[in-house]
């Protein structure tokens, strides 16, 4: 009796600057097995066969082979079919794709990894059941990925959900034109709401160099510099991320990222929003991410769907 595509093991490898974590996961979401191994520097063939031999290792330890999907920092053009717009700027211009799956023996599926965060929350995590899930990363930089009925939406473009690299709406004086980006203009959103974004706010208005981990703490305590620096911050994530609901109107957004561990914008952004959603009420919920650090790896696992 054959098995189906819910009988297998599904594999998720998150490609990161410094790691590569493979985790396999279960037709349940299960954890089945999980491996890191250091991102060999800026070496793209280092890098393939790096994948390769986690993959084979993790399955040599769970006793099971299962499909492939791998999150990137980039993603693969429609019109080359080569990686685009990858920070770890090795992989630019390389079929990966193709590359894995020789590599492999098997087809490997790839996308961009704020798409598998996005994934991973509408599957199994704080947007599960809903139709409609936009995921942002507030981490090193800004990204953000939408699902539509479990399934990503990419475009033909491959840049859906580059919600980063829009202008920050609706911008003050003091906001214009903003600092460079490395996209090459200047006041994009991930300039704002990065984490080294908050960060370098704080010390442009104060001369304090902090992370927002202790901003947020320090905040709390009654710090008056770092309540404001933190209520510049919610203020803009409410004017971003009422453009998102304006534009496509999730059932949910979901927060990732190492800003969306400051609690209090949960409760702070949805009663900021509503001035700029186009609406006379807003419901959408404002979730953190349910599976943290682990969603982006278990959003390339689910590259491979149920069913």
């Amino acid at each position: 009796m054959g098995c189906g595509m819910s009988d297998l093991v599904r594999i998720g490898v998150d490609l990161g600057g410094t790691k590569i974590e493979a985790l396999a996961l279960d037709s349940s979401g299960h954890i089945l097995g999980r491996l890191r191994t250091p991102t060999p520097g800026h070496d793209y063939r280092a890098i393939v066969a790096a994948i390769g031999t986690l993959v084979r290792n993790l399955e040599t330890s769970i006793g099971r082979t299962g499909t492939v999907g791998v999150g990137i920092p980039g993603t693969i053009s429609p019109a080359s079919g080569l990686v685009k717009g990858a920070n770890t700027v090795c992989l630019i211009g390389h079929a990966l794709d193709r590359d894995l799956s020789d590599e492999l023996s098997r087809e490997v599926r790839l996308a961009n990894d704020a798409n598998c965060f996005a994934l991973s929350e509408a599957v199994d995590g704080a947007g599960a059941g809903a139709g409609v899930v936009f995921g942002a990363i507030l981490g090193t930089g800004t990204g953000g990925g939408t699902v539509v009925d479990g399934r990503i939406l990419t475009g033909p473009n491959a840049i859906a959900g580059e919600w980063g690299h829009n202008p920050l709406p609706w911008p003050e004086d003091d906001e214009r034109p903003g600092i460079a980006c490395y996209c090459g203009r200047h006041g994009c959103i991930e300039t704002f709401l990065s984490g080294p974004g908050l960060s370098r706010d704080h010390w442009q208005r104060t001369g304090e160099k902090t992370n927002p981990q202790v901003l947020g703490q320090r905040a709390q305590a009654g710090d008056p510099s770092a309540r404001a620096s933190i209520e510049r911050y919610e203020q803009r994530l409410a004017r971003a991320l009422a453009t998102v609901i304006n534009m496509i109107d999730p059932d949910v957004i979901v927060l990732g990222g190492g800003v969306s561990n400051l609690e209090r914008l949960y409760r702070t952004v949805p009663e900021l929003w509503g001035e700029w959603v186009f609406s006379d009420t807003v419901v959408t919920p404002l979730r953190k991410a349910t599976n943290g650090d682990s969603s982006g790896v278990r959003g390339a696992a689910w590259l491979w769907p149920p069913g």
